[in-house]
């Protein structure tokens, strides 16, 4: 079996008896010991990093006052504990002045062998569980360290208290840190305001950009009784291509599937003009030649409305603008007529005047065309798919629902649970299982929300609200 190292404990007394009889009492007890006459012989001896050294107050060369502080004071040996001993130096002001140089503990002649070990255990107590405090620290620090997302404390006081590595990397492209630096002026210089501190006590939540990477700004309180926040930093770049990415993937998926509605839209309209444009050539009468030019023109005026609605669609705007939703759903609906028609599907949509929204049309258009596809592929053959377009006030805020329903069957309770998830699809190699996931996101983006109900008596209802635009005062 391994031997088991025995404590290590450093006598250092200028009397040679005094050293024999505290080496062989802590010898009796266990220790292994070393001794020292000098108070440079003891600092040179501490290299060896004993655990506990006692130290004599009267040394020949320097007072033991002054070898317990240099040891304190050095990184090295700054952890060993130290015990004072002395004969002579016996009063109270003797024994603060050996504390505050940095002693763990002071012991007079003549010094009672119980008491001796009893105290050695005690410091070697001490200083292991300062140890087992200190790597617990590492550890801990190391773990806050090697975490992706940056995490920093900030006090009661609204100073930085400590932070990890990844929170002063995503900081140091656009401003530096440092230790108590004030955390709202740390904010503001980020992301141009202190609001998050200002909110105290609540979670705060935003996303701002630093040199071209999207980040994501969480702020919770450490606990409902303390003051002290945590702020949490979070690069969300990938996270945000990748999501793009996959709507990009969805939308384009749903155009193509508009493609073929398209194509049957624009070729009625072509060969009607095809037609007018041959009887225009061929007629005598002038009179009848301009109705039948008026006539072409309002067929190429149908074509260019169905090529609009197709663009916008695809293409959108790079700020939001200001959307008249009934007339967006409307002419979603009108795209998607035929081909719920070929399904025997009836698409009938009612709204009412006008309500505006601030948003991004061709994002709501793929909204919009997701659930009323969605409806028309679920709904029994010969049956309506009602689209309708209320104004509504809901928790203070004035908007529009859009209800979209199908008489089709319930939705299973286990499809429910997954309806939003992504890649979650009933539809197997036909879906992409993308289309509520982004439907929801773009949604949320408006400031909207989006919900559902189901039953096999009453059919199934998605709901969008959206709120409207305020008008300025």
């Amino acid at each position: 079996m391994p031997e088991i190292s025995r404590p290590r404990v450093l006598v250092a007394d200028d009397r040679e008896e005094n050293r024999y009889v505290l080496s062989r009492v802590l010898a009796g007890a266990g220790y292994d010991c070393a001794q020292a006459s000098t108070g440079y012989a003891a600092l040179e001896v501490a290299r060896t990093l004993p655990d506990v050294i006692i130290l004599d107050v009267n040394l020949p060369d320097i007072s033991g006052y002054e070898v317990c502080r240099r040891l304190k004071h050095d990184p090295q040996t700054a952890s060993i504990s130290v015990l004072q001993i002395s004969a002579s130096f016996v009063s109270s002001d003797d024994r603060v002045r050996a504390l505050e140089a940095g002693a763990d503990g002071y012991l007079t002649h003549p010094i009672d062998r119980m008491v001796l070990v009893a105290t050695v255990r005690a410091l070697l107590r001490l200083r292991n569980a300062e140890m087992e405090a200190r790597e617990a620290a590492e550890q801990w620090q190391s773990t806050f360290d090697a975490l992706h997302e940056g995490l920093a404390l900030v006090g009661a006081n609204g100073q930085l208290v400590r932070w990890n590595n990844a929170f002063a990397e995503i900081c140091s492209s656009k401003v530096k840190i440092e230790q108590g630096e004030a955390t709202g002026l740390l904010l503001e210089r980020l992301i141009g305001t202190q609001e998050p501190l200002r909110q105290s006590g609540l979670h705060y939540e935003a996303e701002f950009a630093i040199a071209k990477r999207t980040v994501q700004l969480s702020v919770n309180p450490v606990d409902t009784r303390s003051a002290e926040k945590i702020l949490i930093l979070n690069d969300v770049t990938d996270r945000k291509l990748a999501e793009y990415a996959l709507r990009t993937a969805e939308k384009l998926a749903a155009t193509g599937k508009l493609a073929n509605a398209i194509a049957h839209e624009i070729n009625n309209p072509l060969e009607a003009l095809t037609n007018l444009l041959y009887l225009a050539g061929t007629s005598a009468s002038l009179e009848s030649t301009r109705e039948l030019l008026s006539s072409a023109n309002r067929e190429l005026e149908r074509v260019a409305r169905i090529t609009k609605q197709a663009l916008a669609f695809h293409r959108d705007t790079q700020t939001a603008v200001p959307i008249d939703i009934g007339e967006l759903v409307a002419d979603v609906t009108a795209m998607l007529e035929r081909s719920a028609a070929m399904r025997r599907i009836h698409l009938v949509c009612k709204r009412e005047p006008s309500v505006i929204v601030h948003g991004f049309a061709g994002q709501l258009s793929q909204v919009f065309s997701n659930l009323i596809r969605n409806a028309a592929e679920a709904a029994s053959p010969d049956t309506d798919v009602s689209v309708r377009i209320r104004s509504i006030r809901r928790r203070g805020r004035k908007g529009a629902r859009v209800t979209v329903h199908n008489c089709g069957p319930e939705i299973p309770e286990n499809v429910r649970e997954n309806m939003f998830d992504p890649f979650f699809t009933t539809k197997g190699l036909k879906g992409s299982g993308l289309g509520l996931w982004v439907s929801k996101t773009l949604v949320a983006r408006h400031h909207g929300s989006i919900r559902f109900r189901s039953s096999n008596r009453t059919g199934t209802t998605f709901e969008v609200f959206l709120p409207a635009v305020e008008p300025a005062r």
